[in-house]
């Protein structure tokens, strides 16, 4: 065979690969997409129904999870990190024995986690009065929250199974039971908030019970999904006894903790980007959370696409095949890439059509509104390219089990650099909220150059397996 023909082998065979990968990302990465879709649901049904009881009742049930949500998040990360470390179990051609036991101490450690927040979460009155929250909110925040925390154990063991599943690329059952358990959600929330279909009038608490049952459903349903899907049935990932194992445990908080505060650093700065909107006006405040939420939204896609790069990447480094990762990890990037173009031009052809569904861009009261959230989701098209690379970085990373670096990267990027450009264009230039979005954009791209960095470096190296 001539060098011509060999090259030209090689060249159709590499196409063909990057097909395969291509497809085998989106097959994964879709009901991911949706799920994570589903669950954003949830929590934005319950302040729509917290919404209608008052506005009163919506102020308290917000502060209460946007206090949960960090302590969430962090135990988020821990459990995540089953996904990329049973990824390389079984990319590694290991036993279902080696799978189980990392699988364990996932749920060990959900269980865990949940302890010591209910714990932690006792002096949540007194630390909302501490830092000057009203006195009347502060105490129904709490109410909330006690019918609201007790979900929480549910809902990280249904993520840590998630992450098997998503390990053994079967993201369908993790969508059907968000989906079901959405609609619950929505219907639980009718009947205890209200006192509807023969239930108790129970108020704010009654969001907080209708969302832990909703949780609880969710986990009860995917635990039921591992006892029907012969491989997973076979595999008795989730069977008792859950066992500590000393060497696991240690490798899933290692991967995992400085997930999880890397999560918790990014969303920090967006919830701080909205305290400091107060401080410009009302309209600022309702334009921000507009614009962030169509971003959010957005984001569901690049984040779906980034835990299908995690599996995928997990198992050609389970593997040790530095090419097949390599292949992996762009291809995910680069379907994420595509869709942040669309969504951005999305933002910047249409953004009153985005912006519609929340708030009467008609009507002449919304004016100052719509015109600085339409000014916000400019801004936002930038986000869709670095907050997309980043986040698709984030997880390719995640896949060779590199946390710890990502994580010193974005406190770096949202903190050192993110939180004191955007003060600074906010308050010492005429840009006001579109300066702190700026800024917000500029951490942004900051951690995504600096993960693109640290991803072409791991290349380099063979990704050291």
């Amino acid at each position: 065979m001539s060098a011509a023909s060999k090259s030209a082998g090689a060249a159709a065979s590499a196409q063909s690969s990057l097909k395969r990968e291509l497809g085998a990302t989106l097959a994964l990465g879709w009901p991911i997409i949706l799920a994570n879709l589903a669950i954003n649901v949830m929590t934005a049904t319950d302040f729509m129904m917290l919404g209608r009881l008052s506005p009163h009742a919506l102020a308290a049930g917000s502060l209460g999870f946007f206090l949960y949500q960090p302590l969430f998040l962090l135990g988020l990360g821990v459990v995540g990190a089953l996904s990329p470390i049973a990824a390389a179990r079984i990319g590694a051609g290991q036993g279902a024995d080696a799978l189980r036991r990392a699988t364990h101490q996932a749920l060990i450690s959900a269980l865990f986690f949940a302890v010591v927040v209910w714990i932690a979460l006792i002096g949540a009155v007194p630390f909302l009065l501490a830092i000057g929250e009203p006195a009347d909110v502060a105490k129904d925040a709490g109410i909330y929250l006690k019918g609201f925390q007790w979900g929480l154990a549910p809902s990280l063991i249904y993520y840590a199974a998630r992450a098997a599943f998503s390990a053994l690329e079967r993201p369908r059952p993790p969508l059907v039971a968000g989906l079901l358990a959405v609609a619950f959600n929505a219907l639980a929330n009718y009947a205890l908030i209200f006192g509807k279909l023969g239930m108790p009038a129970l108020g704010i608490i009654g969001s907080g019970f209708a969302t832990t049952l909703s949780q609880t459903l969710m986990c009860a349903l995917l635990l039921a999904a591992s006892l029907i899907d012969p491989r997973m049935r076979a595999l008795r990932l989730f069977a008792p006894p859950w066992r500590l194992a000393g060497t696991e445990l240690k490798a899933l908080w290692r991967l995992g903790l400085p997930i999880g505060a890397m999560i918790v650093a990014e969303v920090g700065v967006f919830a701080s980007a909205t305290l400091v909107m107060g401080l410009f006006s009302t309209a600022a405040i309702e334009a921000h959370t507009i614009a962030l939420q169509v971003a959010s939204l957005a984001f569901m896609v690049p984040l779906g696409l980034g835990q299908a790069a995690t599996v995928r990447v997990g198992l050609a480094y389970g593997a040790g095949d530095a090419r097949a990762i390599s292949r992996s990890g762009w291809s995910a990037f680069g379907l994420t890439a595509l869709f942040a173009v669309f969504s951005a031009s999305a933002m910047i052809g249409a953004p009153r059509l985005l912006i519609a569904p929340f708030i009467d861009v008609d009507a002449p009261a919304n004016e100052g509104t719509v015109a600085l959230a339409i000014a916000l989701l400019k801004v936002a098209a930038l986000f869709q390219i670095v907050d997309g690379s980043q986040a698709a970085l984030a997880n390719m990373l995640r896949g060779v089990h590199d946390s710890r670096v990502p994580l010193i990267i974005a406190i770096l990027g949202y903190w050192a650099i993110g939180a004191p450009v955007g003060v600074a264009l906010g308050f010492a230039t005429p840009l006001g909220p579109v300066g702190v979005w700026i800024g917000l954009a500029a951490g942004l791209a900051t951690v995504a150059v600096l993960l693109m960095r640290r991803w072409v470096v791991k290349q380099r190296q063979g990704f050291a397996v």
